[in-house]
């Protein structure tokens, strides 16, 4: 697993087993903030360990992004750490998460011992702070790829985990394309220095407004071949043969999985737009 320093007590782990998820470990005297926890114990652990050196008090807080099983499956990990999400986040666990999580266990033995752990402190709409030893921590609602998910600012060190807002190429099928556009737009208003991506690489200061503009870019592209593909009558096939390189992205980050989400975000897109 691929640790980085990103500031000076900000660290991130992307995950070498499944879609190079992130997580991060926000240091302090007083204790240590998680923003996600990975999805396989093998490596939640192994950031546990880390932590346990760096850090004598232990974790205090872990911030669940949003529900999705990549950004969850850690935090049972850390009992001693009182879990911060949306208020959504609780109820999309209940409802999605844990029959995901029997259905998953079923299939990888790896997963067998990871028990869901709903949030302790959850906030609703807008922002909600969380302040340990002087670190100021915003926890910003921004909903699209999934209408739960909050990022993570830090202000001090002007670090945004933007958690699966900001991934190498936008994700919606379990979200909505206005509400992804309104989050990547709160994104491009916030000073940073570094930008933790849901997942793949950290996107530095100079690349942040690039890297927004090239996902609301990529937003109207696929919107824009569906309706195309609606109105020619072409239907789901066409979509299924498109490129990722015909709406101004790369296939290459992610090691090609990129494509997938394209394929994906397509479908579920025409699905969405015939029923109207």
């Amino acid at each position: 697993m691929l640790r980085e320093r990103v500031s000076n007590d900000i660290y991130v782990f992307t995950s070498d087993i499944y879609a190079q998820v992130t997580a991060g470990v926000i240091v302090t005297r007083e204790g240590a903030i998680l923003v996600d926890s990975l999805p396989f114990p093998v490596e939640a652990r192994e950031m546990a360990a880390f932590v346990s050196l760096v850090c004598r008090p232990g974790v205090r807080y872990v911030i669940l992004t949003h529900y999705h099983a990549d950004h969850t499956y850690g935090a049972y990990l850390f009992p001693q750490a009182d879990v911060v999400a949306h208020a959504l986040c609780r109820k999309l666990l209940v409802k999605r998460g844990l029959p995901a999580l029997k259905r998953a266990q079923a299939e990888e033995p790896d997963l067998e011992e990871v028990v869901l752990r709903p949030p302790d402190i959850t906030f609703d709409d807008g922002e909600m702070g969380l302040q340990l030893a002087g670190k100021v921590v915003r926890l910003i609602h921004a909903p699209g790829h999934s209408p739960d998910l909050v990022m993570a600012y830090v202000e001090n060190d002007r670090v945004l985990f933007a958690a699966d807002v900001v991934i190498p190429v936008p994700s919606i099928v379990d979200g909505d394309m206005d509400a992804l556009r309104t989050s990547l737009r709160k994104v491009a208003k916030l000073p940073i220095e570094n930008m933790v991506q849901g997942h793949g690489e950290v996107i530095l200061r100079g690349e942040v407004q690039d890297v927004v503009r090239a996902s609301l870019a990529y937003l109207d592209a696929i919107e824009a071949k569906v309706a195309r593909a609606i109105k020619s009558g072409k239907g789901e096939e066409a979509l299924r043969r498109d490129s990722i390189e015909s709406c101004g992205l790369s296939r290459i980050p992610l090691n090609g999985l990129v494509q997938q989400i394209h394929v994906a975000n397509l479908l579920a897109l025409y699905d969405r737009m015939a029923s109207r």
